[in-house]
């Protein structure tokens, strides 16, 4: 009996993936996409980062595993008749068309919960970065631009007794709530489901939340009704000293906006671990800005999220290809 096939879209670590290969044909793609000049002008153009060997496998596959970077559209399904389960390995899912795979009766799977304090921390670890000029410090020190002990060099921002705004209250944003409270932080939280009043937590509008932070902290998934949430308007909104930080998914903020808000000095900063496009070209105005601080989306990038997260979306992959549930399974459509 054959075994099924299941595409991989990114190189992973092999122990990652040794519960799939156990049990099925693996085609696994490369550890990194092709550059856009690698496919303009073939049958490959447009399908973003799938390259020709997991392209070339679609009629065959039984699975697709994938990574946030590639899109599982309608073009993909049509390409794989066989399909029966897509697993993204991310908590996020809106590389996938999701009302397609639904109108093929194809489950999606992905991977929540793991990533949570990963991603907390990182958050904090980003206004930490920026609020005290850790940064900004270190080049000087190494760059011998450090003479002596100033008394108004590298002066930052107090975060004791500051305000935190929290947009998003899923898994991240109770964790990011939870470490602002060590650092003595009044959290204000807007979200579909409010929580309820407590120590330390507000809940509030959007407007007056970005109004009254001193940071802007996102964790909401990227929708047709956050996309563009933080736009010219709510940036205007902010305080001119607020720093924004978002570690949710680049398009939640209009970069455009954002880059004219910093340049007028609408507000103060911003403190970004995903952008839109991702990678971000190195030539982009944000990068010329002293006030931004860019990260290559590393809000997971620890060894044991990332591995965790590759197991979460194989134990998907397993449980359909045996006829199971998904034991992580996305169910809107």
């Amino acid at each position: 009996m054959s075994r099924p096939t299941v595409i991989v879209t990114r190189a992973l670590p092999a122990p990652w993936l040794a519960a799939l290969a156990a049990e099925c044909e693996l085609v696994i793609g490369p550890a990194a996409p092709p550059p856009a000049s690698a496919v303009a002008g073939t049958r490959f153009a447009g399908r973003g980062a799938w390259c020709d060997a997991t392209w070339s496998a679609l009629p065959r596959a039984d699975a697709i595993l994938s990574l946030l970077t590639e899109p599982v559209d309608a073009a993909v399904l049509d390409a794989a008749p066989r399909l029966r389960v897509v697993s993204n390995m991310a908590v996020g899912v809106d590389n996938i068309d999701l009302a397609a795979c639904a109108a093929r009766g194809i489950p999606v799977g992905h991977t929540p919960g793991v990533l949570t304090d990963a991603t907390a921390d990182l958050t904090m670890a980003l206004v930490l970065a920026h609020g005290r000029r850790v940064l900004e410090a270190a080049d000087d020190a190494r760059a011998g631009r450090w003479s002596t002990w100033s008394p108004d060099g590298w002066l930052g921002r107090d975060l004791c007794d500051a305000t935190l705004g929290i947009v998003g209250w899923g898994q991240i944003g109770r964790a990011v709530a939870r470490r602002a409270a060590g650092f003595g932080l009044h959290c204000l939280v807007h979200s579909r489901t409010p929580p309820a009043p407590a120590a330390g937590i507000e809940p509030v509008g959007l407007a007056a939340l970005l109004s009254r932070s001193d940071i802007v902290s996102l964790h909401v998934p990227l929708s047709p009704q956050t996309r563009h949430l933080v736009d010219a308007r709510a940036l205007a909104a902010m305080q001119p000293h607020a720093l924004l930080v978002n570690t949710s998914r680049g398009a939640v903020v209009d970069q455009d906006a954002l880059v004219d808000a910093l340049r007028r000095g609408v507000i103060a900063g911003a403190a970004l671990d995903v952008t839109d496009p991702e990678p971000l070209p190195p030539t982009h105005p944000l990068f010329s800005l002293p006030q931004v601080l860019v990260l290559p989306h590393i809000g997971s990038a620890t060894l044991g999220t990332r591995r965790t997260m590759a197991e979460l979306a194989a134990r998907n992959v397993l449980a359909a290809l045996r006829g199971e549930p998904l034991p992580h399974a996305i169910t809107r459509g």
